[in-house]
């Protein structure tokens, strides 16, 4: 049965293609009609597809020359590498999409990085050749020095025109493994995504690794203790269309009927209730990166709010959330992020699908606080930060950056790197010729100094061509300080920051200009202070 699957993703940088693609690949194998077919098909939400964007990874099962071809499209921003991750685990092949009027970035370096090393096979394919700014040699040349394959053996397409799609599709058949066949005794499946419906209940995208599922199967998660009967198995076509079974190989969803959405974990394992089953290999743990409050604005009911992150956290699950209170805005949550995308997108999301206003606090990043009497606090806001006198050390969080750029812009970017407190590491070049090049820049940075705008300078040094990646590598000691703001000798709290010792004088100075500016005008005289510990500056 397995030997006629074909498991496949489509991974690149952010907006070289990848859904015009997969429009492409749904027409020709005839899922999607014409008359259905709209761009971004698989971009489910309408932020997607008015940002340009995919968030969310969206599987879709191909029926196509006697195949069955199994495609999750994924996200290429930075901030959703862990969907791209989890997208990876349930295939054997990938397709690296490269812009022929960009070339290779920095996502299509760090996607096919995680690809390799979960053994996937690599199909590359050149896209948007039907442009009148398309370089196709020297970006061949990138993918070929990328790869070690000849650059004539690289795909050359037009997710638009749809020419050289078919081609691509024979490729996946011919070079990309069917699945292993499994145990066909135990029924197993890893969990990769999951949403909630207010009639089936949870409902789990899963890849079947052993065995059958069919509706009224009774399962249990291995990682939950979870159990109860399927009410439902299907295909992604790319909507839910249920089937009578999911066998070994297969990429479809499942109906639990949980109407708790923290009993269904992406990475989870689902299993027959019927025998014992040792559970999958799941996900590495997400961490968050960055931190800030969300407060229910302008009435709103801090029960929505706790439900409708509840909801969007089992949709996504690198959104982690908990209670805290202000005594500025009241009763709220800490929300963890990705990044800086994923902060406005879960926002974003807020507003238009549960038609919730939250007011967020200055976005921040978690400190380690190791304490004099040996313990070590971790932190997300000024707030928390002990008084210098009980501190022994505190870190932050560090990042191994990866800027890809035509080498003209080096000198330009590694200034804007330096400044934002960036340690050097190395260069390396793909491709020949300086027009051709690409220039691979790695430093190692604060998470905290590229949180505000250290990628718009670097697109402003270099017109627009540089591209970034980052990963976290561990915390690293640092010298900063809590910076209090007091109005008419009354701390706010609300403002209290987190500073670099040597930085303190100067954010002081921008703190008060700004507050006298937006401060209405009194009667009397307001004092205006920034302090450090106590001591004002």
């Amino acid at each position: 049965m397995s030997a006629g699957i074909r498991n496949f993703c489509i991974i690149a940088h952010i907006d070289h293609g990848k859904s015009t693609l997969a429009d492409r690949l749904l027409e020709i194998t005839g899922t999607i009609g014409k008359r259905e077919m709209q761009a971004q098909f698989l971009d489910q939400m309408d932020l997607e597809r008015e940002r340009g964007i995919t968030i969310k990874l969206q599987p879709v099962t191909m029926n196509w020359q006697g195949y069955i071809l199994n495609l999750i499209d994924t996200p290429g921003h930075v901030d959703f590498t862990y969907e791209v991750s989890r997208s990876l685990a349930c295939v054997e092949g990938a397709i690296l999409l490269v812009d022929a009027t960009q070339g290779v970035q920095a996502q299509t370096i760090a996607n096919l990085d995680l690809a390799r090393a979960v053994g996937l096979t690599i199909i590359p394919v050149i896209n948007k050749i039907d442009l009148p700014a398309a370089d196709v040699a020297s970006t061949a040349e990138q993918i070929s020095e990328l790869l070690g394959v000849p650059a004539a053996s690289i795909h050359q397409v037009s997710g638009k025109t749809g020419q050289g799609v078919a081609e691509v599709l024979q490729a996946v058949i011919d070079q990309v493994p069917p699945p292993e066949a499994g145990d066909e005794q135990a029924a197993r499946a890893l969990i990769f995504d999951s949403h909630y419906d207010d009639y089936r209940g949870v409902i789990a995208a899963v890849r079947v690794t052993d065995g059958v599922f069919k509706a009224e199967m009774p399962y249990q998660l291995l990682g939950t203790k979870s159990k109860g009967t399927l009410l439902e198995v299907g295909q992604f076509i790319p909507q839910l269309k249920p089937t009578p079974a999911l066998s070994a190989g297969a990429i479809g969803y499942v109906a639990t009927g949980l109407k708790d959405i923290k009993q269904v974990r992406v990475g989870d394992t689902l299993a027959s209730s019927k025998s014992p089953a040792k559970a999958l290999p799941g996900y590495r743990e997400v961490r968050p990166m960055v931190f800030a409050g969300f407060y229910p604005a302008g009435g709103e009911d801090i029960g929505d709010l706790r439900e409708a992150l509840g909801k969007l956290s089992l949709n996504d699950s690198s959104l982690i959330y908990e209670g805290e209170h202000s005594p500025a805005l009241g009763f709220g949550f800490r929300c963890g992020f990705l990044g800086l995308l994923h902060l406005d997108v879960t926002r974003e999301r807020l507003k238009r699908e549960y038609k919730l206003e939250v007011t967020i606090t200055t976005p921040s990043v978690a400190h380690e606080v190791k304490l004099k009497t040996g313990e070590t606090l971790v932190i997300h806001s000024a707030l928390e930060l002990p008084t210098p006198d009980k501190v022994a050390e505190v870190q932050e969080p560090y990042v191994r950056v990866d800027i890809v750029s035509p080498p003209e812009y080096l000198g330009a970017l590694m200034t804007v790197a330096q400044d934002f407190r960036g340690s050097y590491i190395t260069t390396d070049y793909l491709g020949s010729g300086q027009e051709q090049a690409r220039a691979i820049l790695r430093y190692e940075l604060p998470l905290n100094a590229i949180l505000v705008d250290f990628y718009d300078k670097l697109k402003s040094v270099s017109a627009g061509y540089a591209s970034l990646n980052y990963d976290f590598i561990g915390y690293r000691p640092c010298q900063v300080r809590r910076l209090d703001v007091l109005v008419a000798d009354e701390a706010v709290e609300a403002l209290s920051t987190i500073v670099y010792e040597d930085e303190s004088y100067r954010r002081a100075r921008v703190i008060a200009g700004k507050l006298k500016q937006v401060l209405p005008r009194q009667m009397f005289e307001i004092k205006i202070q920034v302090a450090i510990g106590g001591r004002i500056l």
